[in-house]
């Protein structure tokens, strides 16, 4: 028998408390002093770790402060310049064009709806909602691999499809935590609830989560 939305509810308040606990330092992982580091920092960590960013914009950013510095850039010197990054070509024409766009139609300053983010070449849900979450206050939900994957393990949502896990969560988790969640379930992804080898015996939501591997 499906679990009551009400119990479901409940049982999200209690992990998220649990983890809060155990994680109370846990924030977003990537650097940034600005929403538009923000931006372009979450750009490129598709397919990469945020360790990686980390230590590559923490040149990239002295070296392109605006929008419109990418603008003027060649595009290969982009390239270069973020090649360890992976997948680089693409995500170097993808933040030329977000800065682009930023500069023609949005005065340089990132903006602050879902919508207009979107808008944004290289922009989807989820790094919009990681901007908005962390830089505007703005509640949402950024379902990142480990949200995706550890959301369906504790059967809050049964889908693989990131905006449908999203929208699940929503209707299961605290509007004022929304934005936590992902912070939260990353650091125990990392640390804990490994994609492959799960430390369940360590696990601070064992007892909440209908997959775990230590069942007595």
């Amino acid at each position: 028998m499906p679990e009551a939305l009400e119990a479901k509810k409940r049982r999200a308040g209690a992990i998220i408390r649990a983890l809060e606990k155990e994680y109370p330092d846990a924030r977003c992982a990537l650097d940034f002093s600005t929403p538009f580091e923000l931006l372009i920092a979450t750009i490129l960590a598709a397919q990469s770790t945020d360790k990686l960013i980390n230590i590559v914009t923490k040149t990239l950013f002295v070296k392109y402060p605006t929008p419109q510095s990418y603008v003027d850039a060649p595009l290969n010197e982009i390239e270069k310049d973020i090649h360890s990054t992976g997948f680089y070509r693409e995500k170097a024409k993808s933040v030329k064009g977000c800065c682009t766009l930023l500069v023609e139609k949005f005065h340089g300053i990132v903006p602050q709806t879902i919508e207009e983010l979107i808008e944004l070449p290289g922009v989807g849900r989820k790094t919009a909602n990681v901007v908005l979450g962390n830089c505007f206050g703005t509640p949402a939900i950024a379902v990142d691999t480990h949200v995706k994957r550890i959301s369906n393990l504790l059967e809050l949502v049964s889908t693989d499809d990131p905006e449908k896990i999203e929208f699940g969560l929503q209707k299961v988790l605290p509007e004022n935590k929304w934005t936590t969640w992902a912070h939260l379930i990353s650091t125990h992804g990392r640390t804990i609830c490994i994609a492959r080898r799960p430390k369940c015996a360590d696990c601070v939501i064992n007892q909440f989560c209908p997959s775990r591997q230590d069942k007595t």
